[in-house]
């Protein structure tokens, strides 16, 4: 996980992501509806909506547009009806993948998935093979303006488990439950949360210490990541830093 987080790092100061703020946006409004339908339009009573309306905002959605695909998935507009599926599965070097899904055509997304694992080198396995490697968790980034005692102390008053150290932000870890209420926290004691959300965080992790296998590893995540339907992909790997930033730099 650390090591697929540094990438997006390096990714993003290359300005690889701004071809994909348009898929971006699309994901992020493909889970509100989700959240909307399956809880209800109230974001004070349903938090898993409050969580992505929140996570569409940081990103920059529209208002205007959150609150249509709230409607969309409501019921007060015509939308398309996703569900959710995840597929697991192998990269190069024996990592573990998860990838969760919302689509409105399960067989073409399975067909794209299994596709996309075939030709970089990695493997589908059964459901629950590689699951159990994984716990869902809180997640909250914190940049570096605040120091560490400071935000610890705020963090763990408002109910989080952790602080973690990401060389480039700070991750306030919680349970998936108390991930807005921790923000509240943070934000009551003047901390500005980048970013929060409820993720899949691998239990350890296995280190690529070879160039070739980290290329392979990371041709896969941003391959299915480019998918429309795929929301997210999860991998408990790590890559050296020294071999990243020579990555980085090409």
């Amino acid at each position: 996980m650390s090591g697929h987080s540094k990438w997006a790092t390096i990714k993003h100061k290359k300005g690889a992501q701004d071809k994909a703020r348009g898929k971006l946006f699309a994901k992020l409004i493909r889970q509100v509806e989700v959240a909307a339908r399956e809880g209800g339009g109230d974001i004070n009573s349903n938090a898993t909506l409050r969580t992505m309306f929140q996570k569409a905002r940081d990103a920059s959605v529209p208002i205007d547009t959150i609150t249509r695909a709230v409607k969309r998935g409501t019921g007060e507009l015509e939308g398309v009806r996703y569900e959710a599926v995840n597929y697991e599965g192998y990269a190069a070097g024996g990592v573990a993948v998860i990838v969760e899904c919302l689509t409105d055509n399960r067989n073409r997304t399975s067909a794209d998935v299994r596709s996309t694992f075939s030709k970089s080198g990695g493997s589908i396995a059964e459901p629950g093979a590689v699951a159990w490697q994984f716990n869902r968790k809180g997640v909250l980034t914190v940049g570096r303006d605040v120091d560490e005692e400071t935000l610890t102390l705020a963090a763990l008053s408002a109910g989080a488990e952790d602080v973690v150290d990401n060389t480039e932000a700070w991750e306030v870890i919680t349970a998936p439950a108390d991930l807005m209420e921790v923000r509240d926290g943070l934000e009551r004691e003047g901390i500005s949360v980048v970013s929060a959300e409820s993720v899949l965080l691998p239990s350890s992790t296995i280190e690529l210490t070879t160039e070739v296998e980290a290329r392979k590893v990371l041709r896969l995540i941003d391959a299915l990541e480019d998918f429309d339907d795929v929301q997210n992909v999860v991998a408990n790997f790590d890559i050296p830093d020294e071999i990243l930033e020579e990555m980085g730099e090409e």
